[in-house]
């Protein structure tokens, strides 16, 4: 009876692989206006479906046949359960490298969802998918150069190196030259993403359906809604530069007091396309290189400080916010004015990369993430729940949601100590353990949260690797910056609500109570550091 059910699963999944093989392949000839183009998908198309039908049968037989029979709860069925996350892991893994194009954007996103998914999912695409991604030929990078700009690259510039300095999962970046002598980084489309993306889009969707189809707990048809919204986008390269633009600007306009601490590459319009984009060549250490920035003259901790409040500012006033914050996308260099701080260290300056992966809060979400974090700073339970389902995690997994956002377990979460939001080296386990026991109800609470506060998630594991890199663990100081940033954000949007003076010096008042927390708690943070340094 289990193995009618194991291949009749399979066979299912294999029955609706083969019908959108042969439809999609009929569909693209007969609606395509280059028939060239219609029958290289034709070609393409059905193999890499195929593949991903195959990987994704296997894993489906891999997890009913090895965990049939075997009971819940039960030590040997942990171990097995572990061996068959590792096994299924790097099927996927192997899938995404031979499909390439959306399929390693599927893995990064995977690499970065920490405790969401099963660990061993997460350091197996870590491992590989954030810095390992295919090249494409020169002869391919010379291809889109005469499409886009009806010139190869040695004619457009005085000099093109025709090897790559990085590739990602979209694009690859090439070191140039200008003819008036300006070295400037060109960020070259993969010419198989025009190929296939919208083709692997709509495979990628089918298998993760038909996954959730079969098993109903299995469902993150979000992460497809999420990459099949932000694909477009980050396709576009002159959307990218305008997002570039318009974040130094919030920058400028609405967190004046730390613009000069960041930079984004400047965009050579002339030399740019959507699938072409040209920018200043910048000089700096990866933010996670400790080595590096110490030899550039900086503190590793201020650049953590700088990289905490960038991103409170973007999250908490902008609204506006890079949601890919990964090692390889933030630089850091000396700040060109020369400022040192009072310890004779080079101010850092923070170099934001690739944006083509932005989020737009409303105003309304805006203030209640922003009110979520202050009030997880200062273990406020009765302000967590209040924002939480204000977010969408509802008044049966609000508990949950404070602990996917801050990596804690709630006793920890409303626990008074001053100290109570940094992740101890203990806690790596107990927080393993959580996801393996919820995974049911974090599945639950992924489906109802907006997709920008999942982004938001991810963007904060992102920002926690950084942190971690460049301290050696999680900081205090961290949800300092937090909860100051959090703190002034909420203030701001309460004051352009109020009309009334003795609403506003309530709120004021208000504000002036939190702030003295938060000097209380520097203060103690600031002594402690004082006796560390003198024993």
């Amino acid at each position: 009876m289990a193995t009618r059910s194991l291949w009749r699963s399979r066979a299912k999944l294999a029955f609706a692989a083969a019908t959108l093989c042969t439809g999609g392949a009929t569909a693209a000839v007969a609606v395509s206006d280059d028939p060239a183009s219609a029958a290289k998908l034709c070609t393409i198309v059905p193999v890499r479906l195929l593949r991903g039908a195959t990987t994704a049968a296997s894993i489906v037989l891999d997890y009913q046949f090895s965990l049939w029979g075997l009971p819940e709860g039960s030590k040997e069925r942990a171990k097995i359960k572990h061996e068959v996350h590792l096994r299924s892991a790097r099927k996927l893994q192997e899938l995404c490298f031979i499909n390439g194009g959306i399929y390693i954007k599927l893995g990064q996103h995977m690499a970065q969802l920490e405790y969401l998914i099963p660990q061993e999912y997460v350091i197996t695409m870590r491992e590989s998918m954030l810095n390992k991604c295919p090249v494409s030929s020169y002869d391919q990078v010379c291809e889109v150069f005469k499409k886009e700009l009806g010139e190869m690259p040695d004619k457009v510039f005085d000099e093109f190196d025709p090897e790559p300095i990085a590739s990602a999962s979209l694009a690859q970046v090439h070191v140039a030259r200008t003819h008036d002598g300006q070295k400037v980084a060109v960020k070259v489309q993969h010419t198989h993403m025009t190929d296939t993306a919208a083709a692997d889009q709509a495979t990628v969707e089918f298998l993760v359906n038909t996954l959730h189809w079969l098993f109903p707990s299995f469902d993150y048809r979000w992460l497809v809604a999420e990459i099949r919204e932000s694909l477009p986008k980050e396709l576009d390269f002159l959307i990218e530069a305008k997002n570039s633009v318009k974040c130094l600007e919030n920058f400028r306009k609405l967190s004046p007091h730390i613009a000069d601490y960041v930079y984004a590459p400047e965009v050579h319009w002339s030399l740019s396309t959507s699938k072409l984009l040209t920018m200043e060549f910048m000089d700096g250490a990866q933010v996670n290189d400790v080595i590096a920035i110490r030899r550039l003259g900086m503190q590793p901790s201020e650049v953590s400080r700088l990289v905490s409040q960038t991103f409170a500012e973007m999250m908490f006033k902008h609204g506006f916010v890079h949601c890919d914050p990964h090692a390889a996308n933030l630089f850091v260099r000396p700040l060109p004015s020369g400022k040192r701080s009072i310890f004779g260290k080079k101010k850092p300056q923070l170099i934001l990369l690739d944006h083509g992966l932005y989020k737009e809060l409303d105003f309304s979400t805006r203030f209640s993430y922003a009110s979520l974090w202050r009030a997880l700073v200062f273990s406020d339970a009765n302000g967590i729940k209040e924002h939480s389902v204000k977010l969408g995690a509802g008044d049966d997994l609000y508990v949950l949601f404070a602990g996917i956002v801050t990596m804690r377990p709630w006793n920890r979460v409303i626990d008074p100590a001053m100290d109570h939001l940094v992740i101890k080296d203990t806690d790596s386990s107990e927080l393993q353990m959580y996801a393996s026991q919820y995974f049911s109800q974090i599945s639950e609470l992924l489906r109802r949260l907006p997709r920008v506060i999942l982004l938001m998630l991810k963007t904060n594991d992102c920002l926690r690797a950084v942190n971690n890199s460049l301290l050696q663990g999680s900081s205090l100081e961290t949800f300092l910056i937090i909860g100051k940033v959090s703190s002034e954000a909420v203030a701001e949007a309460k004051m352009t609500q109020m009309k009334s003076i003795f609403s506003r010096i309530n709120i004021w008042l208000e504000e002036f109570l939190f702030d003295a927390r938060l000097l209380a708690l520097q203060m103690a943070l600031w002594l402690l550091q004082v006796r560390k340094a003198l024993t």
